[in-house]
Formats: structure tokens, C-alpha cells, sequence
């Protein structure tokens, strides 16, 4: 029963966001097991405060992933 996990900094994904992950990770997953397996197919969302998350020592907010969104837009 495959269990994939995804950590996001809070406020950075609105909901509709979130369930798109959702639904695009549980997507991959059964194209690679198998339609009988989208019913076991778990996936969890946690969301990290702004700010407690690092990257090279260098704390991320939920404002500089908003910038990123909007650099690839």
C-alpha cells in the first residue's frame, strides 16, 4: 500500500492546490501499480510554519515561495 507524503510551508498552496497534488501523485502512483491499487493509495499533505523550513541554511516563508510561484508563471 504505497504512502507518499508531501510537506509544504503553510499558506503557501491554496486547498484546490492541494487537492490537485493530490490527485496528480495518486495519478502517477496507479499508472505505475495499477488501477487496483488506487483504493490503498494514501497520500498525506503537512504543512511546516513560514519560516521553519531551511534550505542551505537560509530560512523559507511562505512569501518567498509565493515569489517563486509567481517567477514561473
Amino acid at each position: 500500500m504505497p504512502l507518499v507524503d508531501i510537506h509544504l510551508i503553510e499558506g503557501a498552496f491554496d486547498k484546490s492546490q492541494k487537492q490537485a497534488m493530490i490527485n496528480k501523485i495518486t495519478d502517477a502512483m496507479v499508472e505505475i501499480e495499477g488501477e487496483a491499487m488506487r483504493g490503498v493509495t494514501w497520500v498525506r499533505v503537512y504543512e511546516v510554519a513560514s519560516g521553519e523550513w531551511a534550505i542551505g541554511g537560509r530560512a523559507l516563508t511562505t512569501a518567498d515561495v509565493k515569489a517563486l510561484q509567481e517567477q514561473s508563471r
